[in-house]
């Protein structure tokens, strides 16, 4: 019979075809022949089986095995001859091989990449954010810095901003307790961007010793979502007050910066430097997410079930493995499916697209662009000399250089073509992460 490729849906083929033997018999002859050398039987000196011994025990898996591969091929060449590009591996049915001795046909259903035109980008608007980086932002930088290597002392005074103190606390939602630091308390410094800022200011004033009772009331954007535009009551007790202790901006102050002369105007310019570096990355990554955003919502095609499943299960592996780091027992990691589905939709959707230009323009990376993507990942290193070498002592250790590179040849063809307009960001915005 003909091959026939039958289309279900959009992306989902059958295709039908007919496998005859003849051509395979020498092989499977010449296989149980081999058997027969090496093979030993109860009852017979090696080589000296009769063939029907061999042929009972070992025939139907030896056929089953040919017959096997005889329709992998089958399928490839019809794949080949049809330019399907197939997603996932074929659902191939077809009668029992280790009993088959005349020409057999099998069945094979399968998903292939979806067809799609690629959208007219002209259509397509971008922001580029511009920063410029001030000596303001050097001294904030500064000041963030000497913060950080605060030395604090116990104080008898009030509790204000930038204090770090031990308290005790205890919160309850709808008069149920939430949480509770029981009999240990709690350390932090008053005024950390992390926390909501209504519980700091709260405790502004208070002595060890004291307790108060307040209300917060957690802003509707609030992560985690559970605390989100919940009304939060607190008791909390102070055990202790800590005041801080900055060190001096001087010679040692930069010395420990890595400023081997100790000058702090050479630290000032090498501290913008590495502001600028940073503001540039982000820059770009968030370029990168609004080209990529830009091409996921303006195409819409069928996702092959077989990609998005394997996504969703590398997706709650990564989880899994990730938790597991952090401490969790394996016994309470609860990962359903459906909390990737929509992540590995995304992520599916974004690698067809990207795939579909990149073979379409010829966007990918050559090996001068893979090879200044090795050197910026290697000058994280103290040794980036050693830390290339490494890169390519093994082709596969390249992916995720070229991979990057490619997709920034991408962000470049995007960016070439479509609206743009360009706004000026304050680096702690940039930071932050807060582009729009």
């Amino acid at each position: 019979m003909a091959e026939v490729v039958e289309k279900i849906s959009g992306i989902e083929r059958r295709v039908k075809a007919m496998v005859p033997i003849a051509s395979f018999q020498n092989e499977i002859t010449q296989r149980l022949q081999q058997i027969l050398k090496t093979a030993r039987f109860k009852g017979y000196r090696p080589g000296k089986v009769p063939m029907k011994i061999v042929e009972q025990q070992h025939g139907g898996d030896v056929r089953g095995e040919i017959y096997s591969k005889a329709i992998e091929s089958k399928f490839g060449e019809i794949v080949q001859e049809n330019n399907l590009r197939v997603a996932g591996m074929p659902d191939i049915r077809h009668e029992s091989l280790d009993k088959v001795n005349a020409d057999f046909e099998f069945t094979a259903t399968f998903e292939v990449f979806p067809e799609f035109k690629l959208t007219d980008l002209k259509k397509q608007k971008i922001t580029q954010y511009e920063t410029a980086i001030s000596a303001a932002d050097v001294k904030k930088t500064i000041d963030v810095i000497a913060k950080q290597r605060a030395v604090y002392n116990k104080v008898a005074r009030a509790s204000k901003m930038e204090d770090k103190v031990m308290a005790l606390m205890q919160s309850a939602i709808d008069g149920k307790v939430a949480e509770s630091s029981g009999t240990e308390p709690l350390e932090f410094i008053m005024g950390d961007p992390s926390r909501v800022k209504g519980f700091d200011t709260a405790l502004v004033g208070l002595k060890a010793g004291e307790t108060k009772a307040f209300t917060v009331k957690y802003p509707k954007t609030h992560e985690p979502k559970e605390l989100a535009g919940k009304d939060v009551e607190y008791v909390v007790t102070l055990k202790e007050v800590q005041e801080p202790t900055l060190p001096k901006i001087d010679e040692d102050f930069a010395k420990s910066l890595g400023v081997a002369d100790g000058d702090l105007k050479k630290m000032n310019e090498e501290i913008k430097k590495s502001l600028e570096q940073e503001s540039d990355r982000r820059t770009k990554a968030n370029l990168k997410q609004q080209v990529f955003t830009a091409l996921v919502e303006g195409h819409s095609f069928d996702l092959p079930k077989a990609l998005v499943g394997g996504e969703v299960n590398r997706l709650a592996q990564s989880t899994y493995q990730n938790l597991q780091r952090q401490g969790m027992d394996p016994k309470d990691i609860k990962l359903e499916p459906s909390m990737f589905e929509e992540n590995a939709k995304t992520a599916c959707k974004l690698r067809i697209i990207l795939g579909k230009i990149v073979d379409t323009h010829s966007l990918q990376a050559n090996a001068e662009q893979i090879k200044a993507k090795v050197e910026e990942f290697s000058s994280n290193y103290d040794d980036s000399a050693q830390a290339i070498k490494w890169f390519y002592e093994d082709e596969k250790r390249l992916d995720e250089p070229k991979s990057l590179a490619t997709e920034d040849n991408v962000v470049d063809w995007f960016v070439g073509q479509c609206k743009k307009e360009t706004k000026k960001i304050e680096l702690d915005l940039v930071l932050a992460g807060q582009f729009n």
